[in-house]
């Protein structure tokens, strides 16, 4: 390379628009392949999805209804008055509709709503949008206690606004865990021994204020459980229903016993100790045990978790489930690999048998490269790669090079450039151009990200990043240095 040739390409560098190209790919390299947290021990820093990293996912079903009702009526009088006649909440969503959260029939629903005195309009399976969110948090929040961050909660929601199904996907979680911890209510109940073996309602999971770590009791053995505060409200519920039924003064034909969505898990009468304090004042604390061994401990773990995070407003049902072994997520992964550099060879291919001239083509592909690692570094911290976000990978690698070839064909058509005025004139023109396409395919995706898709959301959240890094970033940055080429 000449002197006067090295000078020049020194210059395209230094110019800003080359050079913030350059740091964001330093920057994005390191995000990438630098150990962060807990990844440390990782490859590579970036988050894949079960399909590419091995994991399960659970599709639930709502056990609710969405009830229309006629016009005139008082949706708040409507609500409480089928809530009494169905045993269960019922929440009004606005003025016409209203959440059961009961599987009801038709039948049932109807005649709710007559007892109500408002009009039978229709129902649809579902719940509305504030307790499809509540599930969202919920469903994250246990998930994410065991450890891991890989998790994807999304609800499937109709065009009226009413959710029937949400889907969680978990990376690195086997099937049996994840249905132990997302194909459940979560709903913890206390109950006190009457007599026989009837019993009586003390109090629900939602008095509970705080939560322990799983321990052994007594100390050192085998035998596991949960420690949990009730608060103030729950301590006192306790209290009435021991003094009532009689378990201060004879506990042992008075068992407690504690239920996780109507599974017995605990059952035992208060210790003398326990009854002669609760017989003199609110107790807030207590333990579940949970039995000995691996099986105590991992239910123990169960209990932790649904206590911590709480029970899910409505029933569910497991809808469809499935899952990726690590193996086949690790093929999955080469081939991925093979798949993106199998296309970059491609469009390499095809860009040069269009232009035949390597000072034009090595810096496309090279300011392809980059917008692809600056990609990869922002979705380090934002998006999960699975094998849709890798297809929008591939989609910014064929849209990126068509986009660089409108700007490369504007610039050259005429060959050399002869002045900084009319390179400016033919670079905006190939970036109104870049632009007007890059923004069709911006609202064309938007959809995809509020409806909140599953997968095909992921696609979008990349494929418009990919289409906003190349259009503020790597054009701009590439215009500079194929004009420079062409200058000289």
């Amino acid at each position: 390379m000449s002197e006067k040739k090295a000078s020049g390409w020194i210059n395209t560098i230094k110019d800003m628009r080359v050079l913030l190209v350059i740091v964001l790919v330093i920057i994005a390299l390191a995000a990438i392949f630098v150990p962060i947290g807990d990844r440390g021990d990782a490859m590579t820093n970036l988050q894949f999805g079960l399909d590419l990293d091995g994991g399960s996912w659970i599709q639930l079903e709502f056990q609710a209804e969405v009830v229309t009702i006629g016009a005139g009526a008082d949706v708040n009088d409507v609500a409480e008055k089928m809530g009494e006649y169905l045993d269960c909440t019922v929440t009004p969503i606005d003025q016409y509709h209203l959440e059961v959260q009961k599987d009801a029939t038709e039948e049932e629903l109807r005649a709710a709503v007559a007892a109500a005195g408002a009009s039978f309009i229709g129902y649809e399976n579902g719940v509305g949008s504030t307790t499809a969110e509540t599930v969202k948090r919920i469903l994250e929040s246990k998930v994410n206690s065991l450890g891991t961050n890989d998790v994807k909660v999304n609800t499937l929601t109709n065009t009226n606004g009413v959710s029937q199904y949400v889907r969680v996907e978990m990376a690195g979680v086997d099937m049996q865990t994840a249905q132990d911890i997302v194909g459940k209510q979560g709903l913890f109940e206390i109950r006190i021994v009457t007599t026989g073996n009837e019993t009586a309602h003390v109090l629900y999971g939602d008095s509970v204020s705080s939560v322990q770590n799983p321990t052994q009791n007594p100390a050192g053995s085998d035998n596991w459980g949960v420690g949990f505060n009730l608060d103030n409200d729950g301590a006192v519920a306790l209290q009435q229903a021991c003094i009532q039924y009689g378990a201060t003064t004879n506990p042992q034909a008075h068992n407690l016993n504690m239920y996780l969505d109507g599974v017995e898990v605990y059952s035992a009468p208060l210790s003398n100790d326990l009854a002669m304090q609760i017989a003199t004042h609110p107790v807030n604390s207590l333990y579940a045990g949970t039995g000995s061994g691996e099986e105590g401990y991992q239910q123990a773990q169960e209990l932790e978790i649904h206590l911590r995070a709480g029970a899910l407003p409505v029933q569910v049902e497991i809808a469809g489930s499935g899952s990726t072994s690590a193996a086949l997520g690790d093929y999955f992964k080469i081939v991925c690999l093979i798949a993106g550099l199998a296309a970059l060879a491609a469009v390499a291919a095809i860009v040069y048998l269009r232009y035949r001239v390597a000072e034009i083509v090595l810096p496309m592909i090279a300011t392809n490269m980059a917008e692809i690692i600056i990609l990869l570094g922002i979705a380090v911290f934002i998006q999960q790669l699975d094998i849709a976000a890798i297809a929008a990978l591939i989609a910014v690698l064929g849209t990126g090079i068509d986009q660089l070839v409108i700007i490369t064909d504007e610039v050259v058509h005429e060959g050399k450039v002869p002045s900084q005025t009319l390179y400016l004139k033919r670079l905006t023109r190939a970036l109104a151009i870049i632009m007007t396409s890059a923004a069709t395919v911006i609202i064309a995706m938007f959809p995809l990200i509020v409806m909140d898709l599953s997968t095909l959301k992921g696609f979008a959240i990349i494929s418009i990043l990919g289409i906003l890094i190349g259009v503020l970033i790597t054009r701009p940055a590439y215009g500079k240095i194929v004009m420079d080429i062409m200058a000289k």
